[in-house]
């Protein structure tokens, strides 16, 4: 079956005509002479990179993989030709400043390769994911001559970057973390201590790579307030290689593309970024941007599952005739394909209802990002509140989505998906870690309910409710209902400290839908001017998620009610 291609013409019309973003950007200086016409040719050449260079090598990345011997790894072929390619081209560098060698263009253009990337090549594609996280860590946070060395390296992507946080004894929470920093006489620190789970943590795609190292100080007190930022690289400024050894890499259930490295820190010479026992705040500028890629991460991979049982279901012929018309015998040549099937056309629709809905939020939140670095104050806060509440459900629901959605579209190759040869039980397989890396999902889901609706009594959500409102002129039942869920919780939680961690998945999933369910209110209004024949390719999505995807509402809200009520 053949590799994904990406479909640019859909991801225009959700970025100029659904959000009306290149408006949106124009009204920003740093963006004033962006126009749709430069974000539509960005758009087109990131599509044939991907297309031609990166989806070709999915297949191989998957069967032949990374291979680890004797502390090198070496990534399977044409990888580190593609990546060569890739940032020599510029695409890593789309969002970063012209100083530090970037392109300067707005966040959503880079949000959008990835998305293709993700798609194309999830292993291959890790590789990078990192790089925009590192940069921005190291633009805010490390020493001027830290940043004369290293920004404008990683900021282009000449040089990959790691970020260096999980130990064998503390995943989730860092507070446990044990790698030592100890003082050196030239104002270095000497590391001492073994991190896995490294995505990229050694390979040959680039000539040096920059780690990123969460370590405790000797007088740092316990738990993660004791926690501090270094940096090591691969190779120090005058060559010297570095005591950073990669022990083995795992074998995983997917991502055979992408090195998962055991890393050991063996009195290796780092430098500090930012404050001492300030290191989370540094590294979690690090972490929210990559939970915003692995939200496009599950968009992609749920775009690419739907491509091929799309493509395999208006290609195989069944013998019965799809409910509703007279069943009568048939030959093979008059039976019908299995995309006039309504068990088929649901399952299709309904993930078709998901990618599309994301496509609007999650491009709507990049150029949030971009509002909080170059509006006014105003503005910028409404943009932090929008990010602050909308990441972690898009990593969440959406991560969520491509597993359980890619093993949906499975379904429509019967067996056939169940086998190699298809490649969509690759997606399947690939697409399963997202729901756990960048903090699992339901760690998103406390974040999102205990940290942040219920610290401030749900004044936050309502206010991000209030924005929504206004854009689409209109509040539906479900984001009202959602109000009242909100003030139950707040209301119920004092006499049970339990119950916002035990309804935040429910909680999660219901502002999802309310949030998809605006995201199609927006779609399905831009259609109103366009021709019938591009309204027929949103139409059955669109009736697909009024249909099939926000019921799910009454029953989350349902669980949460009842929830509240025993508290």
């Amino acid at each position: 079956m053949s590799d994904y291609q990406p479909r640019i013409q859909d991801m225009q019309f959700v970025l100029s005509n659904v959000l009306g973003a290149p408006d949106q950007l124009k009204a920003l200086p740093a963006f004033d002479e962006v126009d749709a016409d430069l974000m539509q040719q960005v758009l087109e050449e990131a599509g044939k990179f991907v297309g031609e260079v990166v989806a070709p090598l999915n297949r191989d990345g998957d069967e032949i993989g990374a291979k680890w011997q004797d502390g090198k790894v070496t990534m399977p072929p044409g990888f580190q030709s593609a990546y060569q390619m890739f940032w020599q081209a510029g695409w890593p560098a789309l969002s970063a400043a012209p100083e530090d060698g970037g392109q300067g263009l707005p966040s959503v253009l880079e949000i959008m390769l990835y998305e293709m990337l993700s798609a194309a090549n999830h292993g291959w594609t890790m590789a990078p994911g990192l790089l925009h996280g590192a940069y921005e860590c190291i633009k805010h946070y490390a020493s001027p001559s830290l940043q004369e060395t290293y920004l404008s390296k990683v900021g282009t992507g000449e040089w990959l970057a790691t970020m260096c946080l999980t130990e064998p004894h503390a995943g989730s929470d860092l507070g446990l973390s044990r790698t030592k920093a100890t003082p050196q006489a030239d104002g270095r620190y000497a590391l001492n201590g073994t991190k896995i789970f490294i995505s990229g943590g050694e390979h040959d795609l680039t000539d040096n790579i920059v780690h990123l190292v969460l370590a405790r100080l000797p007088d740092a007190p316990p738990g993660p307030k004791g926690l501090s930022l270094f940096l090591v690289p691969k190779f120090y400024p005058n060559g010297e290689r570095s005591a950073v050894h990669c022990d083995r890499i795992e074998e995983k259930m997917g991502l055979h593309g992408s090195p998962t490295c055991v890393m050991r820190f063996d009195d290796a010479l780092a430098e500090i970024i930012g404050e001492p026992g300030k290191g989370l705040n540094a590294m979690f500028v690090m972490m929210n941007a990559a939970r915003l890629h692995v939200a496009m991460q599950g968009i992609g991979l749920l775009d690419a599952a739907w491509q091929k049982a799309d493509a395999y279901a208006r290609e195989r012929r069944q013998m019965r005739a799809p409910a509703g018309q007279e069943v009568k015998p048939k030959s093979a040549a008059e039976a019908d394909f299995i995309i006039e099937h309504p068990a088929i056309q649901r399952i299709l629709n309904t993930q078709r209802a998901w990618v599309d809905g994301g496509r609007v939020l999650a491009y709507q939140t990049a150029v949030e990002l971009d509002r909080i670095k170059h509006a006014d104050k105003d503005t910028a806060a409404q943009s932090q509140r929008w990010c602050a509440l909308v990441t972690p459900v898009m990593k969440a629901a959406f991560t969520h989505q491509a597993f359980h959605g890619g093993s949906d579209c499975l379904q429509v190759l019967g067996g056939h998906g169940y086998v190699r040869e298809w490649g969509i039980e690759q997606i399947v397989r690939d697409a399963r870690v997202a729901m756990i890396y960048e903090g699992t999902n339901e760690i998103q889901a406390i974040d999102l309910v205990v940290r942040k609706i219920m610290a401030d009594g749900g004044q936050s959500l309502n206010q991000l409710l209030d924005d929504m409102k206004a854009q689409s002129q209109t509040e539906t039942a479900e984001a009202t209902q959602l109000r009242k869920l909100t003030q139950s919780i707040v209301s119920a939680a004092p006499q049970d400290p339990s119950l916002g961690h035990r309804v935040a998945d429910d909680y999660l999933r219901a502002m999802a839908l309310v949030m998809l369910q605006w995201a199609w209110q927006r779609i399905d209004a831009a259609l109103d001017a366009q021709t019938p024949e591009l309204k027929s390719r949103w139409q059955a999505p669109s009736k697909a998620f009024r249909q099939w995807v926000l019921p799910e509402f009454a029953m989350r809200s349902h669980i949460i009610e009842t929830q509240c009520q025993a508290a």
